[in-house]
């Protein structure tokens, strides 16, 4: 699914009127009915429903949508704010209907002029400023939107396409913006609201479809994009009839210390069971038996220190060493000892396919910056938020920070997310990918860990770097949705999603019929 810009969208709509018999009155009063139809399956009519509504066209929804919900029986009013002198003109067909029709159900507010108190468990709709928006609201219009943040512990709040206030391709960090309880957008998910820091304002996000032209979306190109199940079934390959373990690959994971052997057993489940031929482990003296008992699939190297891995690189110091492994995972649980940071450098030194680096791995890069020009081109780098910040540097906001990571990730020519409630891909090309699936019970100790077993998984079966991560990171959070389904967010643990990855490939098997 593409991202498009609040440009992008206004040329949707407008390519849309010119080329299909819609006019823009109707392709509003689509929008209109979309969003009078999810109110109704959300709220009974006995709802009272006040609606704030600007002069530009996303008060024009508002408007339509009163007029549509008193159709249905609600108790609905439209309140017009005077945020500006003149009115878009389908809000003002809108308003002449809706006066029409309803007469009573249509009430002015003058600049600076006061709001209504809603009734007790009302809905309040928030249709004030739309995607056109391109500077932080001022004056009055962020005053209006104060007052009815501090109605939100009383009444839900609805926002229609954006929140009020909310720019689209912006941050509006330190702005006023609406703290929306539901947003329901058009055809689309806009940038900003996959950013973590307008969580608040936007809540659940619903996308309601209007019919815009399936031609104009195809053709136009987007630097931002959803990974859907379409795209990674396109992606995942099904096991062939004659095909062998050595069809799969063979991995090394080099992972794990005194106290953080879990970590290495985590990543090498994830890894076996996302499907890889062969896994070898090299891991501390100290983990051995833990990692035979724990993961039998896998074969093992030790260390013979006791809290760290620093002869790692052996394995990989000649061409016919390096050989052996179709990739690398290096870092759950590794440590930031002196002796494993210089193996890391050697390892850097003589493996140069792509490979995964997490955790540990990263934070050796981030105190040794110059190791980043050694990591192979195509590799993909796993950081959490502080992560980042430790690799690339602090931002002052999420717009920011996706620059950053885009930028280092052409620059540098690595695949870089950034781990988050919609992991964000950076891919070598400049684009960015957003991911939908996975939930906040896999905010838990260990689920980076499973991720990096999985992304190795994908490499060493041949996957491509852009593949292996959106379909790989599209698969860990799809088997922590079954998780969270069968056990709950809180009661899930790592573990669990490594054992419902066989639910998670079940789903992206398409289905055949004889």
């Amino acid at each position: 699914m593409k991202i498009f810009t609040a440009q992008q969208i206004r040329e949707a709509d407008a390519y849309t009127i010119a080329n299909t018999p819609i006019s823009s009155l109707d392709l509003m009063e689509k929008a209109a009915i979309a969003c009078t139809a999810w109110i109704c399956r959300h709220y009974n009519e006995y709802t009272p429903v006040y609606i704030f509504c600007g002069m530009g066209n996303n008060g024009g929804d508002g408007l339509a949508i009163t007029r549509l919900l008193r159709n249905r029986g609600y108790e609905a009013h439209a309140y017009v704010l005077h945020h500006s002198s003149t009115a878009s003109a389908d809000h003002t067909a809108n308003r002449q209907a809706l006066q029409q029709q309803y007469p009573g159900a249509v009430h002015d507010i003058a600049e600076n002029g006061l709001l209504p108190r809603p009734d007790a468990h009302a809905l309040i709709v928030d249709a004030i400023l739309g995607t056109g928006l391109s500077r932080p609201a001022e004056g009055w219009t962020a005053n209006i939107i104060h007052q009815l943040n501090d109605l939100k512990a009383e009444h839900d709040i609805v926002a229609i396409d954006i929140p009020s206030g909310l720019q689209a391709d912006a941050s509006s960090v330190n702005t006023p913006v609406i703290k929306a309880d539901h947003t329901l957008s058009f055809e689309f998910y806009k940038l900003a609201f996959l950013l973590p820091e307008n969580a608040a304002a936007v809540g659940e996000i619903c996308i309601l479809t209007i019919d815009l032209s399936p031609e104009y979306i195809a053709q136009t190109t987007s630097r931002f994009n959803i990974t859907d199940i379409q795209q990674v079934r396109g992606i995942y390959r099904p096991r062939k009839a004659f095909s062998h373990k050595g069809t799969f690959g063979h991995a090394l994971l080099i992972a794990g210390s005194e106290g953080k052997t879990g970590a290495a057993v985590l990543s090498a489940k994830a890894c076996l069971r996302t499907g890889v031929g062969l896994l070898t482990c090299h891991i501390p003296k100290c983990g051995y038996e833990i990692i035979q008992i724990a993961a039998p699939g896998a074969m093992c190297f030790i260390d013979e220190q006791k809290d760290h891995s620093s002869s790692f690189h052996n394995h990989v110091s000649t061409p016919e060493a390096a050989a052996r492994f179709k990739t690398i995972g290096i870092g759950p649980g590794l440590g930031t000892a002196a002796g494993t940071c210089w193996a890391l450098e050697k390892l850097l030194d003589h493996y140069r396919q792509p490979m995964v680096l997490d955790a540990d791995a990263l934070n050796i890069l981030s105190s040794n910056p110059t190791l980043l020009n050694k990591v192979p081109h195509g590799s993909i780098l796993t950081p959490h938020p502080k992560e980042f910040e430790r690799l690339f540097g602090r931002t002052a906001n999420d717009v920011e920070r996706l620059q950053i990571l885009s930028g280092n990730a052409v620059k540098r020519q690595l695949n870089i997310l950034l781990k988050g409630r919609y992991t964000a891909m950076a891919f070598t090309d400049g684009s960015i990918w957003f991911n939908t699936t996975g939930n906040p019970g896999m905010a838990t100790g260990g689920s980076g860990d499973v991720l990096t077993g999985i992304l190795t998984s994908l490499l060493a079966q041949g996957y491509n770097s852009r593949d292996a991560m959106l379909m790989g990171v599209y698969l860990h959070g799809l088997s922590g949705d079954y998780a969270a389904a069968e056990l709950s967010e809180e009661a899930m643990i790592a573990e669990d999603i490594v054992e419902f990855l066989g639910r998670g490939f079940q789903h992206l098997r398409k289905p055949h019929t004889c």
